[in-house]
């Protein structure tokens, strides 16, 4: 796959950069090299090798999922200005 001037300047648009129309060659470049290495790496076989998160094997560390403190909503929403059912009431803001 290669890129070529319009979709620099189309990625260029999409990332609110300002690209130059001298700079388009360059960007375009360091771009098709960026997917030939992409491309190089498909050619790996991985078959057989499983999926990693760390070059250290580890797992997470969990608790148990249980309720340590609450049930005094009324008092966390005591000195809003305006609530409801124990939610804080915020003007609309979106339309």
């Amino acid at each position: 796959m290669s890129v070529d001037a319009a979709t620099v300047k189309r990625i260029g648009r999409l990332a609110r950069i300002r690209i130059e129309e001298g700079e388009v060659a360059g960007y375009q470049d360091e771009l098709n090299a960026i997917l030939g290495f992409v491309e190089q790496l498909s050619e790996v076989d991985v078959t057989g090798v499983d999926a990693m998160t760390s070059v250290t094997p580890m797992q997470l560390r969990r608790r148990d999922d249980v309720v340590s403190d609450g049930g005094y909503a009324e008092k966390i929403v005591g000195n809003a200005p305006l609530t409801e059912d124990n939610f804080f009431m915020v003007p609309k803001v979106v339309e």
